[in-house]
C-alpha cells in the first residue's frame, strides 16, 4: 500500500464475509471461495477475514456481462 497514509486506512469500511455474502445475496461459502481464488482480496484477522468495501463494489462491478 505504498503511497497511502494512516489517516487514508482509518477510512477503509471493513466488512466480514457475512456481510459480504448478504451484500452480494449469496452464500458466506461462495464468499470463502472468492476469497481463497484470488479474485477478491481478503485481510486475515486471527482467524476471521475482511474485506474492504472498495474492493467488493469493483469485485462486483468487473463481475457484469453484457448477455444480449
Amino acid at each position: 500500500m505504498a503511497g497511502n497514509t494512516s489517516s487514508d486506512i482509518s477510512e477503509v469500511r471493513f466488512l466480514t464475509i457475512a456481510e459480504v455474502a448478504t451484500m452480494m445475496r449469496v452464500s458466506k461459502m461462495t464468499v470463502y471461495r472468492i476469497v481463497h481464488s484470488g479474485e477478491l482480496p481478503a485481510v486475515r484477522v486471527g482467524r476471521s477475514f475482511r474485506v474492504t468495501e472498495k474492493d467488493v463494489n469493483e469485485y462486483i462491478k468487473r463481475s457484469f456481462y453484457d448477455a444480449g
